[in-house]
C-alpha cells in the first residue's frame, strides 16, 4: 500500500527557524534507511505557510489568501511518500524517525486511495481505463530515448572521427573484455574481443550510445533506439506493444547494467532496446 507521511507544522517551522546541522543530518541518515529498504517514493520539507497561498472555491468563485494561516497544528511542514504492506509497518518506521522539530511534534499517516477502493461506483470500469491511461502517459513523459548506433567492428574510430570532426566527447568506453558477465561462447568473431561493448558519448547537446555490436550487423541494422523508463509496469507494456508483429531479439531480464533489460524489433523493422535504469548498487 501507498501512504503519505505528513510533518505537521509547529510554532518553530511556522516561524521560518532553520532546523541545526545534526538534525539534517540525523534525517538524512533515516532517509538513506528508508531508500535502501526501497519504502520511500518521495518526500520533501515546506516553507512557512506565510510564503504559501490557499484558493477557497465557492461554486464558480475562486478566492486567493495569501499566508500565513493562524491554524498552525492543521498546517503541514514535510512530507513523505512510502511504499508499505500495512499501515503497522508504516508507524514503525515513523517511530523510527528523529523528532523533526525542536518541541513536540506530530507526523500524521494517511493512506492513498487506490481504483479498487472505486470499484462500486465505477461499475464499467471506465474511471479506471482512464486512470491507467494517465499513468501511462506519465510514465512515458519521463522516459528517456537515446539512439544506438552500431558500427559492426570500426566503433573506435568512428569515435576518434567524430572527436576529430565534430567535437564529440566520449563520456564512457568499455570493451567486451572488460565484460563484468562473461560474453557467451560463439557470440563475438575472431578478434571482437578487445572491440567496443558499449559507449557513450556526446555531440553538441546530443548523447549518444554506440557499440561495434557483434560483427553481424548489415545495411540498414545500423542502429536501434533506446528506451529508459523508470517503471517496470510500463517498460513491460512498452516491450510487449513493440513486439506484437515484430519480433524478440533478447527478452526482457536482470543484466549487470540493468535491473531489466531486453531487445525487440518492431514490426516496421526498426530495433529498439527497453531497459529499466541502472541500479547504483550494481556499478
Amino acid at each position: 500500500m501507498k501512504v503519505m507521511v505528513i510533518v505537521k507544522a509547529s510554532e518553530s517551522s511556522e516561524a521560518g527557524k532553520m532546523p541545526t546541522q545534526e538534525l539534517l543530518l540525523a534525517m538524512g541518515e533515516f532517509n538513506e534507511t528508508l531508500v535502501k529498504a526501497g519504502v520511500m517514493a518521495s518526500g520533501d520539507g515546506l516553507k512557512p505557510s506565510s510564503e504559501g497561498v490557499r484558493v477557497r472555491f465557492k461554486g464558480s468563485e475562486r478566492t486567493v489568501t495569501k499566508g500565513p494561516f493562524a491554524e498552525t497544528n492543521e498546517l503541514v511542514a514535510g512530507y513523505w511518500v512510502w511504499n508499505v504492506s500495512s499501515m503497522d509497518e508504516a508507524v514503525e518506521w515513523v517511530k523510527k524517525c528523529p523528532n523533526p522539530m525542536e518541541e513536540a511534534s506530530d507526523i500524521e499517516i494517511r493512506p492513498f486511495y487506490e481504483m479498487d477502493d472505486f470499484a462500486e461506483i465505477d461499475s464499467d470500469g471506465s474511471a479506471r481505463a482512464q486512470e491507467t491511461q494517465l499513468r501511462q502517459t506519465l510514465a512515458m513523459q519521463k522516459a528517456q530515448s537515446h539512439c544506438y548506433l552500431f558500427f559492426s567492428g570500426c566503433c573506435e574510430e568512428a569515435l576518434e572521427y567524430y572527436q576529430k570532426h565534430l567535437g564529440a566527447s566520449v563520456v564512457m568506453l568499455f570493451r567486451f573484455n572488460e565484460s563484468p558477465d562473461p560474453v557467451p561462447e560463439g557470440m563475438l568473431p575472431p578478434g571482437f574481443e578487445n572491440k567496443v561493448m558499449h559507449c557513450e558519448f556526446t555531440v553538441g547537446n546530443m548523447t549518444l550510445f554506440a557499440s561495434d555490436g557483434c560483427g553481424d550487423e548489415g545495411p540498414f541494422t545500423g542502429f536501434n533506439l533506446s528506451l529508459t523508463i523508470d517503471s517496470e509496469a510500463e517498460a513491460r507494456r512498452v516491450f510487449d506493444a513493440l513486439a506484437d508483429g515484430g519480433s524478440v531479439r533478447m527478452p526482457l531480464d536482470k543484466t549487470f547494467w540493468s535491473p531489466l533489460y531486453g531487445q525487440v524489433t518492431d514490426k516496421f523493422g526498426m530495433g529498439w532496446m527497453v531497459m529499466l535504469p541502472g541500479d547504483d548498487s550494481q556499478q
